[in-house]
C-alpha cells in the first residue's frame, strides 16, 4: 500500500509524499518502523503528538495530527484532519482490508459478553464458521484467545478481523463499549447488524452523565450502522424506548425483543435452579424453548442474540433451537461448584449496580435458604456506584460480604468503607481469597453463593502490580477445603 491508497480519509492529493511505500498503521511512537503511519492522539493521560518527533525519528511515513495540533518542523509530511481517532480507524481498516463477510455489534451495559458468545454459538449450530469477540477474549474455530479490553483498538481489531477472515471465519460478533464507540475503535468495522441490551449506571468516571453514556452507546445505531440495517433493541428496560426512537430516526430496521417485543415476544417464562423453560412467539409462531441457563437477565441476552442471528440470515426455528444449546460466557453466573449438602456457588462478572441487582435477583427464585453474597469495587473508577451496589447487596441477599475486587491505586479500606455505609449489617473481609473461603465454610443446604465482581478475571490488581489471581480456582479450592 502507498500513502495515495489513504486518500479520503488522509489529506495527501497532491502532495510530493503521495507515493511514500506504507508497512503499517500505529498510535504508539514505540511501535513505528520505517513506512509505518503515525497517528498522534490526544488521550486522557498524553497527548500523542509529544512523541510525534520519536515516531519521525524511526522512519514514520508520516504523521497525523489534529487541525489544533502545533507539530512542525519534521522530515516526515504532517497531515492534520479534523478527528484523528477516525482517521486512525478507517485508516486501519483500509490497510488491513479484510474482514468477515458477516459483521454484528452489541452494546448496552450488561449483557455485551453473552450476547457476542451466544450469537456466535448459534451461528456455528446453523453450519456456520463464527467467531465472537470481546471481554474475555476471541473465540472462533481453532482459536480461543484470552482478552483484556471489550472492544479493541482499531489497529488490533482490524489485524484480527483480517486473521479470522483468512482463517475462513465468515460471520463475527463483536462487543461495542462506550469508550469503544466513543473512541472511534469500530468505525471501519463493515456491520450488518447491531444489537442494544441494557443501560444502567457504569462508566461514571468517563462519562459525565448518564444521558452522556446513552449518547456515546447509540453511536452504534445512528452513526455505524448502514440506513436500513437491523437494530435488535430489548424492549424492556427503562432505556429501550429513547433507544428505539434513536435507531427509528436514524433510518434502521428496528427489531424489538423480549416481553413487549414485536419481532421475538417472550409469551411466558419457568424458572427452575440451572435452566428455565420459555415461551417465545416469533411471526405468529410459538415456540417452546429449554434455555439451559438461568436468571431472566440471560433470557434477555438470549433473545438479543436470537434476534442478530435472524436478521443476519439465520432461520428462525434454526435459531431459536440452538438457544437449547447454549454455553454460558465465562464468569457469567458461572457454576463452580456445590457442598457436599448440594449448597452451589456461582462466580459472576457483576462490578456494576444493574449487573449485581440482576444476578442476585435470578438466583433467588431457586434459593430456599440463603443467599450469600461476596463483592467489592474496583479503584480508580466510578466512586458513586460503591454505595449503590452496598445497598443493592444488603437488600437482595441474606448474607453479605465485603471485600477487595481490584483496588489499584487507591487504599482499599476507603473503597470498602464507601460500600460499608449503605450496607448494614455486611461483613467485612478485605482479604478476597479469605472472604471466599469463609463464605463457603458458612453454607448451608439450600443456601447459593454469588462470588461477584471479578468473573473471569486471573489476576488481581493492587498498587502498580497485578497479582494471579482466580475467584474459580478460590472458590474450586475452598470447596475441596470443606469437603476434607
Amino acid at each position: 500500500m502507498h500513502l495515495r491508497d489513504l486518500a479520503g480519509i488522509l489529506p495527501v492529493e497532491g502532495t510530493a509524499s503521495r507515493d511514500l511505500e506504507v508497512t503499517g498503521i500505529s498510535s504508539d511512537s514505540r511501535q513505528v518502523r520505517p513506512g509505518v503511519v503515525f497517528f498522534a492522539l490526544a488521550g486522557s493521560k498524553a497527548d500523542g503528538a509529544a512523541y510525534a518527533a520519536d515516531a519521525a525519528r524511526r522512519g514514520a511515513a508520516a504523521i497525523v495530527v489534529g487541525k489544533a495540533s502545533s507539530v512542525t518542523g519534521l522530515s516526515v509530511p504532517v497531515l492534520a484532519v479534523d478527528d484523528p481517532r477516525l482517521a486512525l480507524a478507517l485508516s486501519a481498516a483500509r490497510f488491513f482490508g479484510k474482514q468477515p463477510e458477516t459483521m454484528v455489534a452489541v452494546t448496552g451495559t450488561a449483557g455485551k459478553t453473552s450476547v457476542a458468545a451466544f450469537v456466535r454459538q448459534i451461528w456455528g449450530q446453523a453450519g456456520f464458521a463464527a467467531a465472537s469477540i470481546g471481554t474475555t477474549g476471541v473465540v472462533a474455530p481453532g482459536r480461543n484467545d484470552y482478552g483484556s479490553l471489550t472492544t479493541p483498538d482499531p489497529v488490533a481489531l482490524h489485524q484480527l478481523l483480517k486473521e479470522l477472515a483468512e482463517a475462513g471465519v465468515t460471520h463475527a460478533s463483536m462487543e461495542a463499549s462506550s469508550h469503544g464507540l466513543d473512541q472511534r475503535r469500530l468505525d471501519g468495522v463493515k456491520l450488518a447488524a447491531g444489537g442494544f441490551t441494557n443501560l444502567g449506571r457504569d462508566h461514571m468516571d468517563y462519562h459525565p452523565t448518564v444521558e452522556d453514556y446513552h449518547r456515546a452507546k447509540l453511536r452504534l445505531l445512528d452513526t455505524l450502522l448502514p440506513k436500513g440495517a437491523p437494530a435488535v433493541i430489548f424492549a424492556d428496560d427503562p432505556w429501550s424506548a429513547p433507544t428505539i426512537k434513536a435507531a427509528q430516526t436514524a433510518g434502521l430496521n428496528v427489531l424489538t425483543v423480549g416481553r413487549h417485543g414485536d419481532f421475538l415476544r417472550l409469551k411466558r417464562v419457568e424458572h427452575e435452579r440451572h435452566r428455565q423453560r420459555a415461551e417465545v412467539e416469533a411471526d405468529g409462531v410459538l415456540y417452546e424453548i429449554d434455555l439451559p441457563l438461568a436468571g431472566d437477565f440471560q433470557i434477555a441476552n438470549a433473545l438479543v442474540s436470537a434476534g442478530l442471528a435472524i436478521s443476519t440470515g439465520t432461520p428462525v426455528a434454526k435459531a431459536l433451537m440452538a438457544l437449547e444449546k447454549l454455553q454460558g460466557a465465562p464468569g457469567r453466573l458461572d457454576l463452580v461448584g456445590a457442598t457436599a449438602n448440594g449448597a452451589p456457588v456461582y462466580v459472576d462478572y457483576a462490578h456494576k449496580p444493574d449487573a449485581l441487582e440482576n444476578v442476585l435477583a435470578a438466583v433467588r427464585p431457586f434459593t430456599t435458604g440463603r443467599v450469600i453474597v461476596v463483592f467489592g469495587c474496583g479503584g480508580d473508577r466510578d466512586r458513586g456506584k460503591r454505595p449503590i451496589m452496598g445497598e443493592i447487596a444488603t437488600r437482595l441477599a441474606d448474607v453479605v460480604i465485603v471485600t477487595d475486587d481490584n483496588p489499584r491505586s487507591e487504599v482499599p479500606e476507603t473503597i470498602r468503607a464507601a460500600i460499608l455505609a449503605a450496607a448494614p449489617g455486611a461483613i467485612e473481609i478485605g482479604d478476597r481469597r479469605k472472604a471466599i473461603h469463609e463464605a463457603v465454610a458458612m453454607l448451608k443446604a439450600g443456601d447459593t453463593l454469588i462470588v461477584a465482581g471479578k468473573g473471569h478475571e486471573e489476576g488481581q490488581t493492587i498498587g502498580a502490580e497485578t497479582f494471579p489471581f482466580s475467584d474459580h480456582e478460590e472458590v474450586r479450592s475452598a470447596l475441596r477445603e470443606r469437603a476434607a
